[in-house]
């Protein structure tokens, strides 16, 4: 077991997580390797799993820091001083998500094999941001949208959170795939996060 000072540990955790997001800038999940990831540190690579035991924690952990990211933007949205109408409100968690697109591009993965080969302790610190993403969804909706019963709340967070799922596939296409649509005479138009984020949302608060 390594052993290091809490800011060493911290300091190597976060040199592992960002040389994976560096990565999965230009390469796809199953190209990127232990190898790969500890290609782009200071450290040798056994060493990484002093600290992540598997690929799929590394990218658990990624996945935790873009879900932290986008709370610190919903809670600027709760910071806001005057009430939001509904149409606000769609247009700035809209927002939120348009500078999300990495985390769109995990969620579109496969989440069950990335949960499945972490440890419990990573994977309950993983779905306490994610946790706190639902909560402060629900604030926003409690304060700029005061007439949604809890009811509507709920069907609002099972409907959106499922739909985010979704929405990297449909705005990020490659050109094989418009090619392949192209030929099988498949009517599509390509659509921004934000149109596609704030169509949805519009609809569930106008429920």
């Amino acid at each position: 077991m390594f052993k290091g000072t809490p800011e060493l540990i911290a300091q190597r955790r976060e040199e592992i997580i960002s040389a994976c997001e560096k990565l999965y800038q230009t390469m796809s999940f199953k190209e990127i390797t232990l190898k790969e990831i500890g290609n782009e540190t200071s450290f040798s690579r056994p060493a990484i799993y002093n600290y992540f035991h598997t690929r799929e924690e590394i990218f658990l952990a990624l996945y935790e820091l873009e879900y932290k990211r986008w709370n610190e933007d919903l809670e600027k949205i709760l910071e806001e001083e005057t009430p939001l109408t509904r149409v606000q409100v769609a247009e700035k968690i809209a927002r939120s998500l348009e500078k999300r697109e990495q985390l769109l591009k995990l969620l579109s993965m496969n989440n069950y094999d990335m949960e499945a080969n972490s440890r419990p302790e990573l994977l309950i610190t993983f779905k306490a941001a994610y946790g706190r993403s639902m909560t402060n969804i629900r604030s926003i909706l409690t304060r700029f949208c005061p007439e949604l019963s809890k009811e509507e709340q709920e069907i609002f967070i099972y409907v959106f959170y499922p739909f985010m799922f979704g929405i990297y596939p449909y705005t990020e296409v490659t050109e094989k795939q418009e090619t392949a649509m192209r030929d099988a005479q498949v009517d599509f138009t390509r659509h921004s996060i934000y149109e596609i984020t704030y169509n949805c949302l519009i609809r569930l608060l106008d429920q």
